[in-house]
């Protein structure tokens, strides 16, 4: 069984069932939120402009606060960080297993089919060279 995406290119049935887990659980939406924006440009313009306006307007010697706020902001990111990487190892490791799954019931029905055909032909033969 094969989900299709909004843009109808097929999914893998992991991909689909990962998605509504995330999409059933608010902390997992929120971390998915941040974690693509925090991976986007528009976080590293909004940093240049948050940053230069608060060290040429806001303080004038802006070094010491400037320092804790990006210490505590890179605390929080490289959380964000491994959550998504923990989100891509989950992911992996379904997908294998599912894959696996998957490879083995093929193999088993490959199995069969060749020893039906097996049967089929040996049967064939010998009705074949024992008709008169």
């Amino acid at each position: 069984m094969t989900a299709v995406h909004s843009d109808t290119r097929p999914e893998h049935p992991v991909v689909v069932k990962l998605r509504e887990r995330r999409a059933d659980d608010l902390q997992l939406r929120i971390a998915d939120s941040i974690t693509k924006f925090a991976g986007s440009m528009s976080f590293v313009y909004l940093h240049v402009v948050v940053f230069a306006v608060w060290m040429l307007f806001v303080e004038r010697s802006p070094w010491p606060t400037l320092t804790l706020v990006v210490s505590l902001e890179a605390i929080f990111l490289s959380t964000f960080v491994m959550i998504g990487q923990n989100r891509a190892a989950i992911f992996q490791q379904a997908k294998a297993d599912h894959d696996f799954l998957e490879q083995e019931t093929e193999l088993k029905t490959n199995t069969q089919i060749t020893r039906e055909i097996h049967a089929l032909t040996t049967e064939l033969h010998r009705r074949i060279l024992d008709s008169p």
